[in-house]
């Protein structure tokens, strides 16, 4: 029988006790098609906890670092100051409101957002390109590997800027500011395993606050001094370009502080969606951080001396110490945005081939996006307490900064423009005008960040090129993998046939081979014919498929084929499973005989065995691969997240069998 499951001559019914097909979407969650009450408001105050917290807290030191940079490039004075405001404020509404918000939220890849998701999404766009095509990908793999620098700044330098408020604050207590940030970053990597919804559900109401507590504060300066509004006007930051071009080009290079974490507005579009981000943008951040920049500015422009730390001299004396801790708390969130988006796109980056198979744990049982990952999460850490313990303060840490973020926001850019036409059919003068506004504003920050390489910049540098390294190896490494295993692993309806034709021994029992797909035969079973020279009564080749919905109906999730012969005892079994769905495979194969997809007693299958196909890895001569790619890749290969583990397979009944495999 070939086709979706079916009990005897019909499909098989939804029980009583079926879940509900559930999907996320940009409006919420929803059951059925209908809305959750409430769903999109919770939605975005859950993303307020975790999306907005990096650009939410760079009022902390965005404006410091433009009137500190360079022993103070930027004067106090009208011209200026209305100029940097203008540059902060356009910056903020072309990059974040017009760009991310509006154009790169609708190029998702089946939910996802991020640099990879936008490089798939472009490589399938433009498949007709064939081999050429694999560019585009390469061009995903630089964006995402800037981005993992951003990812391990970002949490120190926001920890760092927060904390340093003590220094204005509570001065005695200044020289614990290091061991502060390192015990408050410890924690928030180790409450990262509770998964982002629970840690926004958490973290949202906070961060209301806090954009409120950013309102008042800038208000409260802009009552008083209302002509600073006029800096709004982009007419100041074309003056202010015109008449200081060089104090402009060293200003850019700090300004773009204001949009750090607008890339990850993007990469966490799929924990959320992008209807509530899109929401808690304009109604709460956007409004906050103008009120809060303008504060900041009209309070340097009437007392210069502020210009030292003028985020918290915008609170009254009385307020500082609450002002700490709050925003101790908020930079703490702050780093949670960039570290969930890079679980995000470390998933796409398996599901891609740039990284080995690593263990996902799902948080949530509707949110697909929502996903903990352990190694990635130990080695954020280490980063983070690394750069944090080697730069020592906010201020050195801001120089390196830069160069990442912008790389990132350059290379979305790039993508962007390339899907623009064959997905929404722009015509060739949009596609232009938005290469000027988006990527010529985007190039002039990473210009003016690159003269920071030799001051911190090359951080970030060195490890994207880590990341590049890490990933191209695997790449290239596992392609020769996957070439010399199809041709051991030969034709799957071939091997059927030879096995009828030479008669081969069949002994009593239930094997189940775990393999991605119908067409070519199991490692395992080859090796397991070909050394033993026998074959068990009843073999089952199961393909696991992973759908992105949260559940999928008992009777859409098996498809059973026959090979071509109903009697020979060996058949093909795709089970699919929703993202909230543990893939047990076990389990899985008692639903199926359950239900009658599989022509099984169940006592069979409590002894059934389970053969992985797994051979090792052995150079060939001459090697493909120079001898330091090589080990690389024989290294991550064994550190690999293990396929019984994943599949939850018994481990007294999983056999480990295979060839070895050459590169």
């Amino acid at each position: 029988m070939t086709g979706p499951m079916r009990a005897g001559n019909g499909a098989i019914p939804k029980g009583p006790d079926a879940k509900p097909a559930v999907r996320g979407t940009s409006e919420g969650r929803r059951v059925d098609g209908h809305p959750l009450p409430g769903g999109g408001v919770i939605l975005a105050v859950a993303a307020l906890g975790v999306v907005f917290g990096d650009i939410g807290t760079s009022p902390l030191y965005s404006l410091q670092t433009v009137f500190t940079l360079d022993g103070g490039i930027v004067h106090a004075t009208t011209g200026d100051v209305y100029g940097v405001i203008s540059l902060i404020f356009w910056s903020l509404t072309i990059i974040v409101s017009i760009k991310y918000l509006g154009v790169a939220m609708r190029a998702d890849n089946e939910g996802e957002g991020g640099v990879m998701a936008l490089a798939a999404l472009a490589q399938r766009l433009y498949s007709n390109l064939g081999r050429r095509a694999g560019v585009l990908i390469v061009v995903g793999i630089v964006g995402v590997a800037l981005f993992y620098g951003d990812s391990i700044i970002t949490p120190a330098v926001s920890v760092l800027s927060a904390v340093e408020g003590v220094q204005v604050a509570a001065p005695a207590i200044a020289h614990l500011i290091l061991p502060i940030s390192a015990v408050i970053l410890t924690a928030l990597f180790i409450v990262q395993r509770f998964g982002t919804g629970k840690v926004g559900n958490l973290f949202g109401p906070v961060m209301v606050l806090w954009f409120l507590v950013l309102a008042v504060v800038g208000l409260a300066e802009v009552v008083q001094h209302p002509f600073v509004l006029a800096g709004l006007s982009p007419t100041y930051a074309v003056a202010f370009v015109v008449a200081h071009p060089f104090m402009a080009f060293v200003a850019m290079g700090a300004v773009v502080l204001v949009i750090t974490g607008a890339e990850a507005l993007y990469a966490d579009m799929g924990h959320f969606g992008r209807g509530p981000i899109r929401r808690a943008w304009f109604y709460l951040v956007f409004p906050s951080l103008t009120l809060n920049y303008l504060g900041q500015a009209a309070l340097v422009l009437n007392n210069p001396g502020t210009r030292v730390n003028p985020f918290f001299l915008l609170f009254p004396e009385w307020a500082r110490i609450p002002a700490v801790i709050l925003a101790t708390v908020a930079t703490i969130i702050a780093s949670q945005a960039v570290i969930s988006g890079a679980f995000s796109l470390s998933r796409q980056a398996v599901q891609l081939g740039l990284l080995p198979p690593l263990t996902v744990r799902q948080t949530s049982e509707r949110e697909g996006g929502q996903i903990y990952m352990p190694v990635v999460n130990f080695l954020l850490f280490l980063g983070v307490i690394a750069v944090m313990f080697a730069f020592g303060s906010s201020a050195r840490l801001a120089t390196a900064y830069g160069v990442s973020v912008t790389g990132a926001l350059a290379t979305d850019t790039l993508l962007l423009l390339l899907v623009a036409r064959p997905l929404w059919h722009w015509h060739p003068w949009k596609i232009i005008l938005a290469g000027i506004a988006f990527g010529g504003l985007e190039l002039t920050f990473l210009s003016g960040n690159l003269s920071k390489v030799a001051q911190g910049g090359w951080v970030p540098l060195l490890i994207a090129a880590a990341v590049i390294t890490v990933m191209t190896t695997w790449r290239r490494g596992r392609q020769f993998v996957v070439d010399d295993r199809k041709v051991k692993e030969g034709s799957l309806a071939d091997f059927v046939e030879a096995v009828r034709v030479n008669d081969i021994p069949r002994v009593p029992g239930v094997a189940v081979f775990p393999h991605p797909n119908r067409d070519t035969t199991p490692l395992a079973l080859r090796a397991n014919v070909e050394h033993n020279h026998v074959l068990h009564e009843r073999v089952i080749i199961v393909s696991a498929v992973f759908q992105r919905v949260p559940y999928v109906p008992v009777s859409e999730s098996f498809t059973r084929d026959d090979l071509g012969y109903s009697g020979d005892g060996i058949e093909h079994l795709i089970v699919r499973f929703g993202f909230s769905e543990a893939p047990d495979l076990p389990g899985a194969l008692r639903t199926a005989v359950s239900v009658g997809a599989l022509d099984l007693e169940p006592e069979q299958l409590e002894d059934a065995s389970y053969f992985i196909s797994r051979g090792a890895i052995r150079t060939s001569h001459p090697s493909r691969m120079t001898r330091w790619r090589r080990g690389l890749f024989v290294m991550i290969a064994r550190n690999a997240a293990d396929p019984a583990a994943r599949f939850r397979l018994p481990s007294l009944r999983t056999v480990t069998m295979g060839s070895d495999v050459e590169i």
